[in-house]
C-alpha cells in the first residue's frame, strides 16, 4: 500500500501522540476495563512510535554512508 509522502512522514508522530493521548485517557476513564484497555494501547502505540522512528533514523544513516561509500 503507498501512501503519500507527508503522511508516511508523520505516521510515528501521530502513533506517539496516540499513545499519549491514551496513556492520559486511562488515568480519567473508570468503567470496567476500560483504563487497563487504554493503558495497554497508549503504551503499544508509544512502542511503535519510538520503534518506527528509530529504525528510520538507523536506515536513512546507514543508507547515506553507502552512498557516500559509493561515490568515492
Amino acid at each position: 500500500m503507498w501512501v503519500s509522502k507527508p503522511i508516511y512522514e508523520s505516521l510515528p508522530y501521530f502513533y506517539l501522540v496516540a499513545g499519549v493521548v491514551f496513556l492520559g485517557a486511562s488515568m480519567y476513564v473508570n468503567h470496567g476495563h476500560w483504563p487497563t484497555i487504554c493503558f495497554a494501547v497508549g503504551l503499544g502505540c508509544l512502542v511503535a512510535g519510538l520503534v518506527v522512528l528509530l529504525k528510520r533514523r538507523d536506515y536513512r544513516v546507514t543508507d547515506r554512508r553507502t552512498s557516500q561509500r559509493q561515490d568515492h
